[in-house]
């Protein structure tokens, strides 16, 4: 398969800073590979004072399909792009931009992403804790709300951004203070970057946990993050970020490269990413 351009070699790419830790060019590299379709995938490291030029200079890019946001980008992005599904006034962060013929669009791939390695869960009615109130924590709010859990309390450096989130996402719960102990939830999300390397250690005490809890961290960089390992040690159940990552890149390639990935080599793709 070949995606045809008006010159050189159709390319994605994931934007962020820092940006050398993404795995996502390894996955969309894998996919376009395996599906023989004649593109490129990379990593480009875009500062915040560089995003209003690296749009501009996309825009006329005819080679460029679309990119993936990450930290810090996935709010101030949507200023840039069109918002044809009102992610603005939902959850006002966005992980995919892709190209509709003259329009650069933003979409919201990261709440879909989230909620697939927990979708057999019941937690409707079941307390939440979130660690985080970024980009990432919004959709990861945003896919609670739909799942109808019970109270979420939402842990953060500024209380008042965590209240003001719940809200907006009509979310009963309580925010505190990002050292605050952790309540007895029946799932705790790492939605924050604490963890990851380069970032500051996540120092979190999960006695208060039940033994029926589920922990899911979404970094990724380290994979086995001290959250995990610590939840692993107490046998709970775990969610580690590769879950997350693949399945929000999942929904961003198709809509980049206009063909659906082999999902069914997820194990080869996760050995790849872990090798």
């Amino acid at each position: 398969m070949t995606l045809r351009r008006s010159s050189g070699q159709a390319y994605a790419e994931v934007i962020g800073d820092p940006i050398a830790h993404s795995k996502s060019p390894l996955i969309h590299g894998f996919w376009l590979d395996a599906l023989g379709i004649d593109a490129a995938y990379r990593a480009t490291q875009v500062a915040a004072d560089g995003l209003a030029d690296y749009f501009t200079s996309r825009e006329t890019d005819s080679d460029w399909v679309g990119c993936n946001i990450t930290i810090p980008h996935k709010e101030t992005a949507l200023a840039f792009v069109e918002d044809r599904g009102d992610v603005r006034s939902s959850i006002r962060a966005i992980n995919t931009v892709f190209r509709d013929g003259e329009a650069i669009v933003g979409t919201n791939t990261d709440a879909a992403g989230f909620y697939a390695p927990i979708a057999d869960l019941n937690l409707a009615g079941q307390s939440v804790a979130v660690i985080g109130a970024g980009g990432a924590a919004r959709a990861i709010l945003f896919a609670l709300s739909r799942m109808g859990v019970g109270r979420v309390t939402l842990l953060n450096r500024n209380p008042l951004k965590g209240a003001a989130l719940l809200a907006h996402f009509g979310l009963n719960g309580d925010a505190l203070k990002l050292e605050a102990p952790i309540p007895p939830a029946a799932l705790l999300v790492n939605a924050s970057s604490l963890g990851m390397t380069g970032q500051p250690p996540l120092a979190i005490d999960l006695a208060p946990l039940p033994d029926d809890a589920v922990v899911y961290d979404i970094v990724y960089a380290p994979l086995e993050t001290p959250l995990l390992a610590a939840a692993r040690a107490r046998d709970l159940d775990t969610v580690d970020g590769l879950d997350m990552l693949i399945g929000q890149a999942a929904l961003a390639f198709e809509l980049f490269f206009g063909a659906a990935p082999p999902r069914e080599r997820d194990d080869a793709l996760r050995e790849l990413l872990t090798s």
